[in-house]
């Protein structure tokens, strides 16, 4: 079963070149099929590298798997171009308000800082609470 993500996220041509089965968003909302719903909180730098990287993951398996890109709602990241975050990653506040299958949270390079000194730590516990009521089940990368 296809991965379903949007067409213009540079992980759909990638994967699709490596014979993953991708369907664009577009596409797989005109299909009246039940998906697994994935979102996936990259807190990466390099974030086309870190979603391609877990898309080919999710891809691989036989369901069909609605992916959604989730940003912190105020860090500002400083690798990857804002109109790649604006076009394809909603912000935490937008997906508060919606279920989950399934949550990712990607680790973080803050391996020498303090847990309180990371800039968005406040809206990662608010985010860790969260995934109580709103998501089936939660894998953090890094933050176990």
């Amino acid at each position: 079963m296809p991965i379903v993500i949007p067409s213009g996220l540079p992980a759909f041509d990638i994967l699709q070149e490596e014979g993953v089965s991708v369907v664009s968003t577009d596409t797989y909302t005109k299909q009246p099929s039940r998906s697994v719903s994935v979102a996936i909180l990259n807190l990466m730098p390099i974030k086309v590298r870190t979603e391609t990287q877990f898309a080919r993951v999710i891809g691989a398996t036989p369901l069909h798997v609605e992916l959604t890109l989730v940003r912190m709602t105020n860090h500002q990241a400083k690798n990857t171009d804002a109109s790649h975050l604006d076009s394809f990653y909603i912000r935490f506040e937008e997906a508060r308000s919606r279920k989950f299958d399934a949550l990712i949270i990607t680790g973080a390079p803050v391996e020498h800082l303090n847990f309180e000194d990371v800039t968005y730590w406040d809206e990662l516990q608010q985010i860790f609470a969260w995934t109580q009521t709103n998501v089936h089940m939660t894998m953090a990368i890094c933050w176990g």
